[in-house]
């Protein structure tokens, strides 16, 4: 394998979110999530598996968090259950969850690790969803009052604050093809739900500045290289199009103001006097998640990719390539902030044998993406981080516990946490670009 070398003062990290691994679903005064009313609807996820209990973070932090320490990262991103702090998304609020999110921070803190803190990563509390959810403009509104609360209880102690997780999964995988919570199937509500979920963004960046918030706040976006499958000009014109709706779309309105413009693009949002003013608030930085390239292909069949790397339990291509490539690209497009690698991961088809893992596979997607990250730095861009997705086996949103991303392996009957080869692997990387 080829040497990988980082700054001294790079951060090294791992992450997770609350519905997938916290459980406790309905303890200590929490209130049920769009995924709590989705996952328990039959037919919705793999084998009808839920996020009641995940891998019980909830009661087990404590020694969760020494587990991290021990992989000698500096850095922990994780999200806050909105409905566990307030549980129905607007009204009271919940000590207990306040509390816990407390404990977990000084714990963090305790051991030397940064806490990155992510306020909404998919699980809207039912509460507002019975009242439009994101379809909602009420709901940026409710959203600005949480982002407040939770800036002014935590942003003394934290190293980051996003907003959104994603919110491109929010609006189309939720909202236009149902394949995520809360299930709806409507284009045009997609894309009206894409720009409140923008607009919130704004709302909660004006709203933690106002407080006096003093750790840094940004967004964090999933992001992919788009190839043409070949030269023709309806798969040129498909890479511009896919190009325009996963990357362009959430990009613009923020350093832009304003929606981008592609052949076949024509579905667009109601936006009222000055939502782009609000949407493009300053950035303190922007996080980035990549897994894999879109392969575009217009012809019938498509011309398959060449997924000369391989692909991973999701089916998707390993594109190191891919990471490079946007990264440039983007820099070349906006006046960006620092950028943090917030998200990239492999799902393995793992197995426990004899107290070990041996997930080969994973180990070479990370080294092959640092490789590819190592790239972009020494073209310029300004990458002050990168966070492995995930810390742990989780439920994996509709595919379930099926599917495993974690470093650390965990046995679902009895919680049993095992680091697997690829996290002993990822600690010697850091201890030795220490």
């Amino acid at each position: 394998m080829s040497e990988l070398k980082f700054p001294p003062n790079f951060s090294w990290g791992v992450a997770t979110s609350a519905y997938q691994i916290e459980g406790a679903a309905a303890e200590d005064g929490r209130g049920p999530s769009i995924w709590d009313t989705f996952s328990h609807q039959p037919g919705k996820t793999f084998e009808g598996h839920t996020g009641d209990v995940a891998c019980d973070h909830y009661h087990r932090y404590d020694t969760d968090v020494d587990l991290i320490a021990s992989l000698g990262v500096d850095a922990y991103r994780f999200s806050i259950s909105w409905s566990r702090v307030q549980p129905k998304g607007h009204g009271a609020w919940n000590e207990k969850g306040l509390a816990f999110y407390d404990r977990l921070v000084d714990k963090l803190l305790s051991k030397g690790i940064k806490p990155h803190v992510t306020l909404y990563h998919w699980d809207l509390p039912q509460g507002l969803q019975d009242l439009g959810g994101w379809g909602s403009r009420d709901t940026t509104d409710c959203f600005a009052d949480y982002a407040d609360v939770m800036g002014r209880r935590l942003g003394d102690r934290v190293a980051s604050i996003c907003t959104h997780n994603e919110p491109w999964c929010t609006a189309h995988l939720g909202h236009h093809v149902g394949q995520f919570a809360p299930g709806n199937k409507d284009p045009q509500l997609a894309i009206q739900v894409a720009h409140h979920l923008l607009l919130s963004h704004g709302k909660a960046l004006q709203a933690m500045r106002a407080s006096g918030v003093k750790a840094p706040l940004g967004i964090v976006l999933n992001q992919s290289s788009v190839t043409a499958a070949t030269q023709s000009q309806a798969d040129r014109d498909s890479a511009e199009r896919q190009y325009a709706a996963f990357v362009r779309w959430y990009m613009d309105p923020i350093f832009l103001k304003r929606y981008p413009t592609a052949p076949g693009l024509s579905i667009y949002p109601t936006v009222s006097e000055n939502d782009f003013n609000t949407i493009a608030q300053p950035l303190d930085f922007l996080g980035i998640n990549y897994y894999t390239r879109i392969w575009a292909s217009e012809s019938s069949p498509p011309v398959p990719a060449p997924n000369a790397m391989g692909v991973n339990d999701m089916g998707w291509e390993t594109y190191p390539q891919g990471l490079s490539d946007l990264l440039r690209q983007i820099d070349r497009d906006y006046d960006l902030p620092p950028i943090y690698i917030t998200e990239n991961g492999f799902a393995g088809d793992d197995h426990l044998v004899g107290g070990k893992v041996a997930d080969s596979p994973r180990i070479a997607y990370v080294h092959t993406h640092l490789a590819a990250l190592q790239q972009a730095m020494e073209a310029g861009v300004d990458i002050r981080g990168y966070f492995y997705w995930s810390l742990f086996d989780n439920y994996e949103w509709n595919s379930g516990y099926a599917k495993r991303f974690g470093l650390v392996h965990v046995d679902y009957e009895n919680q049993q946490r095992t680091l697997k080869d690829s996290a002993h692997w990822y600690s010697d990387l850091i201890r030795k670009g220490r």
